[in-house]
């Protein structure tokens, strides 16, 4: 009863793919485990905290014999590619240089990041740290999802909302959510917000429709009017 788990460990090996996909003996597991940490903490830092904030919400790593294959998933991929390719040309030297083997950086695009509850999930963390008003960002998001087609939306906030003396949490919802159906797909994602007053946790549930069944979004929905930055 009331027991709470990770909707994407929840459904790793069933109807998800794993994000890490490669065969170790047990003497090298501990050391590609460790890489891939390297590998994915090394990419959030420089793509997602820092400008041009490329908002990459996932990253996949396969390993074949000799070499390491990064899949980045991201919203702006021109920012990532770069010029010419540049700029990912520049990235692949870094992790190469980072873990010592061959690496292959191959990008994908989301083109609805309405639907990516990572992406929403960052938005609104960014937009708190900018002291807006967080029934306003929570509402404004909630309807920006539903309209790009979701069949359901939950948003809940933790920490000292609003300046608050008391920590609280504070949650919105549009449609439905069935968490317990192995068979939804739910996008889950969690930011962290660092404000001058405590971090706050944003978490974010969006439901797609069941695996094979997902539904069509919607081309040109409208968004909020304050834009906010992934």
């Amino acid at each position: 009863m009331g027991q709470k788990t990770n909707p994407i460990g929840f459904r790793t090996g069933i109807t998800l793919d794993w994000k890490s996909r490669w065969y170790a003996p047990k003497a090298a597991y501990g050391e590609f485990l460790i890489e891939d940490w390297k590998l994915r903490k090394f990419v959030d830092d420089e793509l997602n905290r820092k400008p041009p904030y490329a908002a990459v919400a996932k990253i996949e790593i396969e390993r074949t014999r000799s070499d390491v294959r990064v899949v980045l998933h991201t919203a702006r991929p021109g920012l990532v590619i770069g010029p010419r390719g540049a700029e990912v040309d520049k990235l692949r030297e870094r992790l190469e240089e980072l873990i010592d083997r061959k690496i292959t950086v191959n990008i994908v695009e989301i083109k609805h990041p309405d639907l990516d509850a990572q992406l929403v999930a960052e938005g609104i963390a960014e937009q708190l740290k900018k002291r807006g008003s967080f029934r306003r960002i929570m509402k404004m998001r909630c309807d920006a999802t539903m309209q790009a087609g979701a069949k359901g939306i939950r948003i809940l906030c933790s920490g000292r909302l609003g300046g608050a003396e008391m920590a609280r949490t504070e949650t919105q919802r549009r449609g439905s959510i069935p968490l317990q159906t192995l068979q939804a797909n739910v996008s889950y994602g969690y930011a962290v917000a660092r404000t001058t007053h405590g971090t706050i946790g944003v978490k974010v549930w969006i439901y797609l429709g069941k695996f094979g069944e997902e539904i069509t979004p919607v081309e040109g929905a409208s968004r909020p009017r304050q834009r906010p930055r992934f």
